[in-house]
């Protein structure tokens, strides 16, 4: 009989019952002191960041997303200007864009990090005409799946440019890049998401802006709170992007388990790199699995697996399969932004960034967190290999 097993894409209550107490602590606290809105948690939580990312300033605010807006604002993006983005990403990365009246220029992806093609970008920004070269003002690389995108090509084209570098490491937290620094920490300013799902995160929705510019952290402050400085007293028009002190406290009582829950990541995606080759599926050529292009013994965290994103044949016929097998998986994007309805004034058309497309329609998350088993990895790969039939 064909054994049958439940493996969530992510096991979150797992998670939880490891460090019940820690949480439920961190969040009486808050209770208790009635202190909701900024408040001694999110300063504490800022320096906990700061240094653990080994920058001056560290930012709490309301989302990733909005960890991405607050920063072009700070930059003074707006209409008539450009952002080069990738192809492919969450919809953040070229929706804020669009919110500050700028435009997206898209750049097509390195099929094998999934993040921007060097090549590409060179090639993107040589085409540009003068009167759009001469308004690019940031170029934001993504590091995707939790490894860091090739930030010296990014940074020899945006100086070209004249640009600002604003890397989006939603996905990213602690991933180390080649030469060692941490991402997010490689431009101007880094934008982290404390999504649920990543690899530290809250209970909802917070964010983080990192930088070692005295007068971006500040503009960012005042962005985040209305502009106020002091209370009432309004400088600028901003956002309301505070981050809750209640996800403060979630995460500061999380961070100090963070490096082990990473290592605990890579270690299931050692073991899916053997499963899988012992299976006969890379062989075959039915699986292509992530690959970490910075590893390196001098790096402990060179792709920290946010998401451990496999390349299939039949993609989604396999992932109904393993719904009714009980395999959690995800989408990790179906639709590139040029494909997007809401930016079909771009005017790009199916075809214009092949690799966005093809990992569109190939690429699957399987499940990885450090709570996972091993007895539920083999089966994960089990099914994998029962759908091909290898």
């Amino acid at each position: 009989m064909t054994r049958t097993m439940k493996v969530p894409l992510l096991d979150l209550k797992a998670q939880y019952g490891s460090i019940r107490d820690e949480i439920d602590r961190a969040v009486r606290e808050v209770l208790e002191s009635q202190q909701f809105i900024m408040g001694p948690k999110v300063q504490a939580f800022e320096e906990a960041m700061a240094a653990y990312l080994g920058v001056r300033h560290a930012i709490g605010v309301s989302s990733g997303t909005d960890a991405l807006l607050v920063v072009l604002w700070a930059l003074d993006v707006g209409p008539g200007d450009h952002v080069i983005v990738p192809a492919y990403s969450f919809f953040a990365t070229a929706g804020v864009v669009a919110r500050l009246g700028a435009s997206p220029i898209l750049v097509d992806i390195d099929p094998v990090t999934y993040n921007l093609d060097p090549k590409g970008l060179e090639e993107t920004v040589d085409r540009l005409p003068d009167t759009v070269r001469g308004r690019v003002r940031v170029v934001m690389p993504v590091h995707l799946f939790g490894q860091c995108a090739d930030m010296a090509a990014v940074s020899r084209v945006a100086d070209d440019l004249g640009a600002t570098v604003v890397e989006d490491a939603a996905q990213a937290v602690g991933t180390e890049y080649v030469d060692g620094r941490v991402a997010g920490t490689l431009g101007a300013a880094g934008c982290l998401s404390f999504f649920p799902s990543k690899n530290l995160g809250a209970c909802g929705d917070a964010g983080l802006v990192v930088t070692n510019d005295d007068d971006l952290a500040r503009r960012i402050r005042l962005l985040r709170a209305h502009g106020a400085e002091p209370k009432y007293y309004h400088k600028i028009v901003g956002g309301n992007f505070r981050l809750d002190a209640l996800q403060a406290a979630v995460l500061l009582a999380k961070l100090p388990h963070l490096d082990a829950w990473t290592a605990g990541r890579r270690e299931r995606a050692r073991a899916y790199h053997r499963l899988f080759s012992e299976s006969g599926l890379l062989a075959a050529g039915r699986v292509r699995l992530p690959e970490a292009v910075y590893a390196s013994p001098r790096l402990a965290r060179d792709h920290i697996y946010n998401q451990y994103v496999i390349r299939v044949e039949e993609r989604d016929e396999l992932r109904r399969f393993l719904s009714a097998h009980g395999v959690g998986t995800e989408v990790y994007y179906p639709v590139p932004f040029h494909l997007q309805e809401c930016f079909q004034d771009l005017g790009h058309r199916p075809g214009d960034f092949p690799e966005s497309e093809r990992a569109a329609r190939e690429t699957l998350a399987v499940p990885v967190y450090p709570e996972l088993t091993p007895d539920q990895q083999a089966y994960v790969v089990e099914q994998i290999r029962a759908f091909y039939g290898a």
